[in-house]
């Protein structure tokens, strides 16, 4: 029986960062066969190491699937091939066979030679203009752009582990447990926060309305207030609760304070709304002196960016809140724009969609109670990425304690 084959080569921190390994797990989960023609490994924690493989399919088709997949993985080509172009053949229309992204570093050859896909993200195309490639929706695809079609031309450079050896990723690895000790990983992800902020780092929060009702609010404003988050992404919810949490002292008619059933509470949710309304936005319940404390107060205080995105079950909404989903969308993007840090706690939806617009190299916590959740946000292909399956009303007051003690 004939046997289709083809050579390919790797390098990078091929075995400490499992990228090898990965690629071996590829080749074997699709069918297929390989032999490690040539292997140098790096003789220090930094050097580099270099294989060569030549992997084998049953069939052309077979052969095809499995290089696609190696290729995504971080293999290339040993002889180098340019990228292939086809035109958009009308506005939000891509070619057939178009380059779908990965989240992760992207390459590619174009005349000559290799440049960098811009703006990177998953599950989207790279389109070519003025010579710079960028990973681009499809909504944004206009009739005439020269899209990347195939596989060939593309090299991806998939996240490696961390080499700095100190920060909370290094030390947890990308893992998420309920059993590690709440109050070291409390510190060491406070540290990590301190240190990506003190090199002028990015850090922006995902976060629902949980950290309202387990009573993390106070904690996430001191965040805030002490300039330490730089953005905030959320829905309806999380505004709604925090500012009838800063107004009345209560979230879903409870009184945060004790856990107590307030008189009349079921009320102060749809009463909050209308405060709002009534004020006209968020920021001038802030300037007319009717919100003086919480997440939202803080956020316009601070000036610091906050995307309220709309869903179908929305009470309200506030009209501060992006009804029109593709508008959200872009606001979100807007803010997670060369971020270091994100921090998603206990909100599925709008961790989801953040993740799906931030680059592999963007280091991300996930805190949430449900260890589904957590492995659904984290199974992302990254060393850089820690998730916390605990009450966040309890670990938040102890990352804010600890960076407290931190900075003074």
């Amino acid at each position: 029986m004939a046997k289709f084959s083809s050579e390919v080569e790797v390098r990078g921190h091929l075995i400490d960062s499992m990228i090898l390994t990965r690629i071996f797990d590829v080749i074997m989960d699709l069918g297929g066969e390989f032999e490690v023609l040539d292997m140098q490994v790096g003789k220090k924690k930094e050097d580099p190491s270099y294989a060569k493989l030549q992997i084998t399919g049953k069939n052309q088709t077979q052969l095809d699937k499995i290089l696609e997949q190696v290729y995504r993985a971080g293999a290339l080509q040993t002889k180098e091939k340019q990228v292939t172009l086809q035109a958009a053949p009308k506005d939000m229309v891509m070619p057939d066979n178009f380059y779908s992204t990965t989240n992760n570093s992207t390459q590619i050859l174009y005349n000559g030679k290799w440049i960098t896909v811009e703006n990177m993200m998953m599950d989207k195309c790279i389109v070519i203009k003025n010579g710079r490639a960028s990973c681009t929706p499809i909504r944004e695809v206009k009739k005439g752009d020269f899209v990347v079609i195939g596989e060939e031309g593309i090299k991806v450079t998939p996240p490696e582990r961390p080499r700095e050896g100190s920060n909370v990723f290094e030390f947890m690895g990308s893992s998420s447990s309920s059993e590690r000790p709440t109050q070291h990983i409390a510190k060491k992800v406070a540290q990590d926060i301190y240190k990506t902020k003190k090199q002028n780092g990015k850090i922006i929060l995902v976060g629902g309305p949980a950290i309202i009702h387990t009573g993390a609010a106070d904690s996430v404003a001191d965040l805030i207030r002490l300039g330490y988050i730089d953005g905030v992404l959320a829905g309806n919810a999380l505004a709604v609760h925090d500012i009838e949490y800063a107004t009345l002292g209560t979230s879903l008619g409870m009184n945060v304070h004790d856990g107590s059933l307030a008189v009349r509470g079921h009320r102060n949710h749809m009463e909050t709304i209308n405060a709002v309304f009534k004020a006209g936005s968020i920021a001038n319940m802030v300037k007319t002196g009717k919100l003086k404390k919480g997440i939202l107060y803080e956020c316009v205080r601070k000036k610091i960016p906050f995307v309220l995105a709309g869903s179908i079950r929305d009470d309200g909404p506030l009209p501060d809140v992006i009804t029109d989903v593709t508008a959200a969308q872009k606001k979100y993007k807007q803010v997670l724009k060369d971020a270091k840090i994100v921090i998603m706690v206990s909100t599925m939806l709008h961790s989801i969609a953040t993740g799906n617009m931030i680059p592999a190299n963007v280091k991300v916590i996930v805190i949430d109670i449900n260890q589904p959740t957590v492995t659904k946000l984290m199974d992302r292909g990254t060393w850089q990425a820690l998730g916390i399956v605990t009450d966040v009303g309890a670990f938040l007051p102890l990352v804010s304690q600890e960076i407290k003690k931190i900075t003074h």
